[in-house]
């Protein structure tokens, strides 16, 4: 396939890049997320992505920017972007339960409870009225903003706003083999305990089942003005439905091949349900001759931190193909 599907759209005069953090405690459950060396220190991923986005480096603690395996974090990737087309990502705390280390606009949010046991997000709407306000700020210094996310265990609250909306929808993974089992009792458990949710409005199955990214997201969509890209898989997906439920649009969402090929998820599926277009980068990354980024092909990591989204900011800002792809290596190189 080409390096990015049919889009029609012009490159921007002034294009930013967001991404919002967030920790959701189901990430420390034990097999739901790969996004860490372990479950505990999933919760320390997001504000160390968010080191490495806007630095370059990590230099709070002593470690690289890939998994066990030597495959480079998403945020690498969308480092090594960000560094191409020469813009400075905006970083936004939605609920974090580690200090960031970086310059981040705080929503003051708290860090997702596990919904199983209580509502994840009791300010869910607090924080829409809060991205919402965001929205309308960048309406007035960007024409396009791409919106990216890093919330360790995310596809997992993904799944249960998703079905919790209606939607027979399967979620994708950052492990190779996709925890779909462990994901699906987590489902059940809070549609037991909560359920049902046929006569609940969408900022309420947030407030339930979902995490703090989710409503600073749809809120920032529904006051931006400008082109908005949604940069993300099935967790972006989740946005989009929230906002088509609250009878909004829902913006375009860009993700990887990676995400899209999951056999255990319906991305296109679930995007055509909702009614979103979905624009795919197929970077190559099989043929770069970087182990590391080789391993995206067999399934591992597959996206985050907006990657695919800054993948297709690039090429939309009219930077070739080969040089997307060789800048990537370059910067992914220097981490081993």
């Amino acid at each position: 396939m080409p390096f990015v599907s049919t889009h029609g759209l012009k490159p921007a005069e002034h294009p930013l890049f967001v991404s919002i953090l967030a920790n959701t405690l189901l990430s420390a459950v034990p097999g739901i997320s790969g996004a860490g060396p372990s479950p505990e220190k999933t919760l320390l991923t997001p504000v160390l992505d968010a080191e490495l986005l806007s630095r370059g480096e990590i230099t709070s603690m002593a470690v690289l920017p890939n998994t066990p395996t030597g495959c480079p974090t998403p945020a690498a990737i969308t480092r090594a972007v960000m560094e191409l087309v020469g813009i400075t990502p905006l970083l936004v705390n939605a609920g974090l339960v580690h200090t960031p280390v970086v310059p981040c606009l705080d929503m003051y949010g708290k860090p997702g409870d596990d919904p199983r046991f209580g509502d994840a997000v009791p300010d869910a709407a607090g924080l829409y009225e809060k991205g919402k306000m965001l929205g309308f700020f960048l309406s007035a210094y960007a024409d396009l903003v791409v919106l990216g996310e890093c919330v360790p265990g995310g596809t997992t609250t993904a799944l249960c706003v998703l079905r919790a909306l209606g939607y027979p929808a399967r979620v994708s993974s950052s492990f190779v083999s996709n925890p779909v089992e462990i994901k699906e009792q987590v489902w059940n458990t809070v549609n037991g305990r909560a359920g049902p949710f046929s006569d609940m409005g969408p900022l309420d199955i947030l407030r339930v089942t979902g995490d703090p990214m989710m409503p600073v997201a749809a809120g920032l969509a529904s006051g931006y003005s400008g082109t908005l890209i949604l940069a993300g898989g099935t967790q972006m997906l989740a946005v989009a439905a929230v906002l088509k439920a609250m009878g909004l649009e829902a913006p375009d969402i860009a993700t990887t091949c990676y995400v899209r090929d999951d056999p255990t998820a319906d991305v296109e599926e679930t995007a055509s349900a909702i009614g979103v277009r979905l624009y795919v980068v197929d970077p190559g990354f099989g043929s770069l001759g970087h182990s590391g980024l080789a391993r995206y092909c067999t399934g591992e990591v597959k996206e985050g931190m907006g990657a695919g989204g800054a993948l297709f900011l690039a090429s939309l800002q009219g930077f070739s193909h080969d040089e997307i792809r060789q800048h990537v290596f370059s910067a992914v190189s220097r981490y081993q």
